[in-house]
């Protein structure tokens, strides 16, 4: 079936909300998951909320603890690194860019086990190196410490992870 745009059409109006139902809205998303003051001011915005009435509104919602930047840092450096695999910088610069407070970023990472981020990242390497074509060991590692760095670990855990592969690598080739 064949749709047709016309130049014509008109976009759907947006559905803008009072401060009351927003505030409501906000507290049903917010005991369902964690959600950061950045995040409901910018659903206010696209709910047509005013400045003003989203700055009371967050203000209650801190107030009355449904949102609590440093809980929502927390969770987030948790998930990202059970779930998602990434290292504490990329971690750290997601949180900047949803305006966490670099005192709580830092407060939330401290938590991090850093044991288990080094066999997290031991895990993803693995994996990586299962999955990738190479024709030598140097372009295997180049490979393993570009992935590394892109899940956001520090260079030298990359690179020792990424050495430790290569070593068990060439050695299993060398049994034959």
């Amino acid at each position: 079936m064949k749709r047709e745009f016309s130049a014509a059409a008109e976009p759907k109006p947006r559905r803008t909300k009072t401060p009351d139902e927003a505030l409501s809205a906000l507290m049903r998303l917010c005991a369902r998951a964690e959600k950061s003051e950045a995040d409901a001011r910018r659903l206010m915005k696209g709910w047509g909320v005013a400045e003003a009435d989203a700055r009371q509104v967050v203000e209650r919602l801190v107030r009355e603890r449904f949102i609590d930047d440093g809980r929502y840092a927390e969770a987030f450096v948790r998930e990202k690194l059970r779930l998602s695999g990434w290292g504490a910088y990329k971690i750290r610069m997601a949180l900047r860019r949803k305006g966490i407070s670099p005192e709580r970023i830092d407060a939330a990472l401290a938590l991090a086990n850093p044991e288990g981020m080094r066999s997290r990242l031991e895990t993803m390497l693995l994996r990586k190196a299962a999955s990738v074509k190479y024709s030598t060991s140097h372009e295997l590692k180049t490979k393993l410490i570009r992935y590394g760095l892109s899940l956001g670990y520090e260079y030298e855990a990359v690179l020792d992870a990424a050495l430790t592969i290569v070593k068990e690598e060439d050695n299993t080739c060398d049994e034959f």
